[in-house]
C-alpha cells in the first residue's frame, strides 16, 4: 500500500499520540523495575507466548508446578515486539507476570501493516499452511503470493485444499488442475472436507511435532478446521456472505494452540490480500522454483522476461516448460511491486 501524505496537523497528532505511548511505557517500565528491585516477582523460568494483545501477552509456563497454566503478563519496553510462538524467560507476580528476557527465533512470519512497516505476527514457525477452498475462489495469483512470502520468510509451505466436498460441483471444476499443477512443481498439497471428516489423518499425521501456521483468504474455513482438528476449542466460524462469496473475518489475533499428539497450531487472522511490498523483486522468484533455476541464465543481467532476446524464462514458455498461467503470475506480482500494493486478481 503507498503511504499517503499526511498533513501539518494530522503528523502533530500522530507524534503527539506515539509521545504518550512512549510516556505511558516509560512509567509502565518504572513500575516493573520497583518490583523486580523490590523481589515482589518470583523467579525466572521459562514461558511460552500464545496470544498477544498490545502491551500485554498470555504466556504459557513451561516447567514447575504451574506447567501448562496460563499467565497474563506484561512485556518490557526493551524488549522489542514480542509475538505468538516466542519462547520466552518471566516471572510470576500477584497479578500474573512479566516477560523479563526472549530467546533467539529460529524463524519469523512478517507481514506488513497498514503504514507499510514490515511487523512479525507469528515465530518458531515449521510449516506455513495455506489453506484455501472452491469457496471463496481460489486465485491462483493469491496463493502465489502467499509462497513467495513464505519462501523469503524461509519457511516450508504446504498447500491445503478445504470444502473438497464442493469438488464435484460446477463450481469446483476449475481446481483439479491448479493442484495438479502446484504437485508437479514439488509442492506438498493436501485435501480435507470438514463437512465428510475427509483427509483429516494426513494432515495431523503432517503437524504432529511441528509449529505451524494457517493462513488464508477469510472464508476458506480456517476455523473450522481448527475446530475439527482440536476438539473443544469452538473458535467462532463466518458464514460467507451472500452477495461477495468472501469470507468475514473471525479471528482477531493470533493464537497459539496445541495438538493431543505433539506439535502446536497458530491460527492468525484472516486477510483476503498478502501485500509484498517488502519483498525485493529478486526475491520473487525463490517463490517459483520452475523457474528458480533459470534465474541467471538470461543474455542480459537486467532482463526484465518480458521481450528482451535471450531470455531464458521465454524460451523456457515458448518450449512448455514452464506454465503459462505460473509465468503470467510472476509477471504480475513484479508488475504489484512497482506500484507498492498487491490487489487481488
Amino acid at each position: 500500500m503507498a503511504k499517503r501524505k499526511l498533513t501539518r496537523r494530522q503528523a502533530w497528532r500522530v507524534n503527539k499520540i506515539q509521545e504518550e505511548r512512549a510516556r505511558r511505557a516509560e512509567r509502565l517500565d518504572e513500575q516493573l523495575d520497583s518490583q523486580l528491585e523490590g523481589g515482589d516477582l518470583g523467579p525466572e523460568q521459562p514461558g511460552l507466548i500464545i496470544s498477544h494483545f498490545g502491551r500485554t501477552v498470555d504466556v504459557e509456563a513451561l516447567s514447575g508446578e504451574s506447567r501448562g497454566e496460563i499467565y497474563r503478563c506484561h512485556m518490557r519496553t526493551h524488549l522489542g515486539q514480542l509475538v505468538t510462538g516466542d519462547q520466552v524467560v518471566w516471572r510470576a507476580s500477584n497479578d500474573g507476570g512479566v516477560v523479563v528476557a526472549t530467546n533467539p527465533r529460529r524463524s519469523e512470519l512478517k507481514r506488513p501493516n497498514n503504514l507499510g512497516e514490515l511487523k512479525p505476527v507469528a515465530a518458531n514457525i515449521d510449516y506455513i499452511v495455506v489453506v484455501f477452498a472452491v469457496e471463496p475462489r481460489a486465485h491462483p495469483n493469491l496463493i502465489d503470493r502467499y509462497l513467495v512470502a513464505a519462501e523469503a520468510c524461509g519457511i516450508e509451505p504446504v498447500l491445503l485444499l478445504n470444502k473438497t466436498d464442493l469438488l464435484e460441483t460446477e463450481r469446483g471444476a476449475y481446481l483439479p488442475p491448479l493442484l495438479a499443477e502446484y504437485e508437479r512443481i514439488g509442492y506438498q498439497v493436501l485435501r480435507v472436507s470438514t463437512t465428510l471428516d475427509h483427509g483429516l489423518d494426513p494432515l495431523k499425521t503432517l503437524l504432529r511435532g511441528h509449529t505451524s501456521v494457517f493462513v488464508g483468504q477469510s472464508g476458506v474455513g480456517k476455523s473450522s478446521l481448527i475446530n475439527k482438528l482440536l476438539p473443544g476449542v469452538d473458535l467462532k466460524v463466518g458464514e460467507l456472505s451472500e452477495q461477495t462469496r468472501k469470507g468475514r473475518h473471525t479471528t482477531t489475533t493470533a493464537r497459539l494452540f496445541h495438538f493431543p499428539e505433539g506439535g502446536d497450531l497458530i491460527d492468525s487472522p484472516g486477510i483476503r490480500e498478502f501485500a509484498l511490498w517488502h519483498i525485493e523483486p529478486s526475491q520473487v522468484v525463490e517463490g517459483f522454483p520452475e523457474l528458480r533455476e533459470l534465474h541467471g541464465l538470461c543474455r542480459f543481467r537486467d532482463c526484465r522476461h518480458q521481450s528482451e532476446p535471450g531470455c531464458a524464462f521465454i524460451e523456457a514458455l515458448e518450449q512448455g516448460k514452464i506454465s503459462p498461467s505460473r509465468f503470467d503470475s510472476y509477471q504480475q506480482i513484479l508488475a504489484s511491486l512497482d506500484d507498492g500494493q498487491i490487489r487481488n486478481s
